[in-house]
C-alpha cells in the first residue's frame, strides 16, 4: 500500500470492498482473535495512507453497530502494545455511530438486571473508554468533540466531563514526560469542544477554564505544542464570550457574493457601494472583562519563539477584532503595533507582520492605519539583525512580504495609491537582492510591479542569486522607477561583510553603469544626467575598497575589481576638469595594486 502515498486517491474505487471484507471478519463471531487483530491491522494501514476522514465515511453505521464496537474496544487491554491498531479503527469506527440521531438512554432499555444490579447506561459507557484512552491517540479528540457536543450528551454530562477535564489538568505539570502527555490531550478535547459546541452550551464553562488555564502557565513551558494548544484554546475562549457578528464597521472591498460582483459593470454601480461604514452606534455591544485577559494573552503569544505559536495567535487577534467595537479593535491595532519597536526581538516582529497581515486580509485594519502600518511593514522588508557570526530576520521579511500580498488584495487602489512607489520599490530590493532565496520568492509575488518585471523576476528566475544581482538587477534596473530603487540599495552591500554579498553588489554596480554609459552614449548625453552625485561617491568608495582587497590578494575581489574598473573607465568624466585628477588618482592605485598582486 506504501507505494500509493504520493496518490492516495486511486484507492477510493476500492476502499468500499476492502473494508467490506476486512469488516466481515471482524464481524464473524467464529474468528479468532489473532485473525481479528490482523483484519484491524490491515484496515490501519488503508487509513494510514488514505487519511482517515476519507476513511469515515465507509464504517457502518447503524444502530445496531453500537453495542458491538463498545463491547470490542471494551474487552481490549490498553496496555497491550501489539493491537493498538485494533484499538486505533475501532475508535474511528466509534466516533461515526456515535453519531446516530436518536438519543443514546433509548439504547440502554432496563438497566437493572435480572440479578438486580443496575447496569451501566452506553452514555457511561463510551466516557470511559474516553477517560482511558484520551492520552493514547492524538485522533481520540475527533471522537470526544463529536460525542460531547451531541444535544443528549451535553445536556446531561458536559459539566461532569469538563471537571474531570479540568482537574486532571490541574493536577498535571509540564516538567514531566507523563504530564506533558496528560496535557496535550487535555488541551486537545477542551479546544475541540469549544470549537463545535454551541456558545450557549459552552458559555457558562468559559469563565471557569480561562482560570485554570491561566494557573496552569503553559506560556512557560518548554514545550511548543502546549504553547500551541494553550494560544489556541485561549482564542476559543475569546470568541465564545463575544456573540458571533460581523462587524459593520470594517473595511469592505466590493461584495461578499460573486454574482454581486459581476452585476457591476459600470463604473457608476461601483461607486453606490459603501466600502465602510464606520458607524455601529445602533449595535449593543457587550464586552466581557475576561476578553481583555485573552487579548493580552494573544498579543503574548505574538512574540512567542516558535513559529506555530505565533501564527496561531495571529489568527486569534484577527478572529477576536472582527467581533469587538470599532474603539477596541482601534486599541488591538496599536498594541500590535507596539511590537515594531527595535527593543523588540525578532519574534516579535514576525508575530506583528502576521497579525497586521489577518486585520487586513479581514478589513479590520481600515485605510486610516495605513500612514502607520506602511512604515513599519518598509521597515520589516528590510530587517537584518547581527547575531555573533550570523543574522536573523528572513522570516520578519517573509512575513513582510504576506502583509504586502494581504494589503494589495484588500484595499481598493485608491486606498494604496499614495504607498504604491515606496512598496514597490522595497519589494523589488528584496525580490533581487536579498540573500535568501524564500524572501526573494515571496515578494516576486506579492506586489504587482508591472508586467515586465514580473516576467524578468519570477518564482524560478530568483532562485538564483547569481543570477539575481548579474542579470535581473540590470534589467529591471533599465526601469527609469526601478533604476532610483535598485542602485542605491547597490551600493552599501558592494561594500558589506559578506563577501559574495559584496562580490555580487559589485559586480552588479559595474553591469548598470556601463548599460547607463551606453545609454548615455546612444542619447548623446552626459552620463552625469543619470548618476547623481551621492552615487559617483558611492562608486569611488566601492573603487578604493576592492583595491585593498587586491593588496590582500583576495580573489574574487580581484576578478570583481578588475571587472569593475573596466565598466567605470568607459565614463565621459574625464572631459570634466574637476573630476578628472581624483578618478585619474584611483586608476593609478588601481594599477599599482596590480602590479603588486602579480608580483
Amino acid at each position: 500500500m506504501d507505494k500509493y502515498q504520493e496518490q492516495p486517491h486511486l484507492l477510493d474505487p476500492h476502499l468500499e470492498w476492502m473494508m467490506n471484507l476486512l469488516l466481515d471478519i471482524v464481524r464473524d463471531n467464529d474468528s479468532p482473535p489473532a485473525l481479528v487483530h490482523l483484519a484491524f491491522k490491515f484496515l490501519y494501514i488503508i487509513t494510514k495512507v488514505r487519511g482517515y476522514k476519507i476513511f469515515l465515511g465507509l464504517f457502518p453505521h447503524e444502530v445496531a453497530d453500537v453495542q458491538p464496537v463498545i463491547d470490542m474496544f471494551t474487552n481490549q487491554n490498553p496496555k497491550d502494545h501489539e493491537t493498538w491498531e485494533t484499538r486505533y479503527v475501532l475508535l474511528l469506527w466509534l466516533s461515526v455511530t456515535c453519531l446516530i440521531p436518536f438519543d443514546l438512554s433509548r439504547l440502554d432499555g432496563n438497566l437493572t438486571s435480572e440479578c438486580g444490579q443496575s447496569r451501566t447506561s452506553v452514555m457511561d459507557r463510551i466516557l470511559q473508554i474516553a477517560e482511558v484512552n484520551i492520552f493514547i491517540f492524538d485522533n481520540f479528540v475527533v471522537f470526544l468533540d463529536r460525542f460531547i457536543t451531541r444535544p443528549d450528551v451535553k445536556k446531561k454530562k458536559m459539566a461532569d466531563f469538563l471537571d474531570w477535564t479540568l482537574l486532571t489538568l490541574s493536577k498535571s505539570s509540564f516538567q514531566t514526560m507523563e504530564g506533558t502527555i496528560i496535557m496535550d490531550g487535555m488541551l486537545q478535547a477542551l479546544a475541540q469542544v469549544f470549537k463545535h459546541g454551541t456558545r450557549e452550551s459552552c458559555l457558562p464553562y468559559a469563565s471557569t477554564v480561562l482560570e485554570c488555564l491561566d494557573k496552569c502557565k503553559l506560556s512557560e513551558s518548554n514545550h511548543t505544542l502546549l504553547r500551541k494548544l494553550g494560544v489556541k484554546l485561549v482564542q476559543r475562549l475569546g470568541l465564545t464570550f463575544l456573540k458571533p457578528r460581523l462587524a459593520k464597521w470594517r473595511y469592505q472591498r466590493g461584495c461578499r457574493s460573486l454574482t454581486a460582483n459581476l452585476r457591476l459593470s459600470t463604473p457608476d454601480e461601483e461607486k453606490q457601494i459603501p466600502y465602510i461604514l464606520a458607524s455601529d452606534s445602533d449595535e449593543d455591544y457587550d464586552v466581557p472583562e475576561e476578553v481583555e485577559n485573552v487579548i493580552e494573552q494573544l498579543l503574548v503569544g505574538l512574540k512567542d519563539k516558535d513559529t506555530v505559536v505565533r501564527w496561531s495567535a495571529a489568527k486569534g487577534i484577527g478572529r477576536m477584532t472582527g467581533r469587538l467595537p470599532k474603539e477596541l479593535a482601534d486599541d488591538v491595532v496599536g498594541s500590535v503595533l507596539d511590537c515594531f519597536s527595535f527593543q523588540e526581538t525578532d519574534n516579535a516582529w514576525h508575530g506583528g507582520c502576521l497579525a497586521l497581515a489577518e486585520l487586513g486580509r479581514r478589513g479590520l485594519l481600515l485605510p486610516s492605519r495605513l500612514t502607520d502600518v506602511v512604515p513599519v511593514i518598509l521597515k520589516a522588508l528590510t530587517y537584518d539583525e547581527k547575531r555573533g557570526a550570523c543574522s536573523v530576520g528572513s522570516n520578519v521579511r517573509d512575513a513582510a512580504c504576506y502583509v504586502c500580498w494581504a494589503f494589495a488584495r484588500a484595499y481598493e487602489p485608491e486606498e494604496l495609491k499614495p504607498f504604491v512607489n515606496k512598496i514597490s520599490s522595497a519589494l523589488v530590493i528584496v525580490t533581487v537582492f536579498d540573500r535568501d532565496v524564500n524572501c526573494r520568492r515571496a515578494a516576486s509575488g506579492t506586489f504587482p510591479h508591472g508586467i515586465d518585471i514580473l516576467t524578468t523576476a519570477d518564482y524560478f528566475a530568483v532562485g538564483n542569486r547569481s543570477n539575481c544581482f548579474l542579470n535581473i538587477s540590470v534589467n529591471i534596473a533599465g526601469f527609469f522607477l526601478a533604476y532610483f530603487a535598485v542602485f542605491p540599495k547597490l551600493l552599501p552591500l558592494a561594500m558589506c561583510s559578506d563577501l559574495h554579498t559584496r562580490h555580487g553588489a559589485v559586480l552588479a554596480c559595474a553591469e548598470i553603469t556601463y548599460a547607463l554609459y551606453k545609454l548615455a552614449t546612444e542619447k548623446n548625453r552626459p552620463i552625469t544626467d543619470y548618476l547623481d552625485q551621492k552615487s559617483l561617491e558611492g562608486l569611488k568608495q566601492i573603487h578604493q575598497q576592492v583595491c585593498i582587497h587586491i593588496c590582500l590578494s583576495i580573489t574574487i575581489s580581484c576578478h570583481e575589481c578588475h571587472f569593475f574598473i573596466e565598466s567605470i573607465s568607459c565614463f565621459h568624466l574625464l572631459r570634466d576638469p574637476s573630476k578628472r585628477n581624483s578618478f585619474l588618482f584611483l586608476w593609478n592605485s588601481q594599477i599599482f595594486c596590480i602590479f603588486h598582486y602579480l608580483k
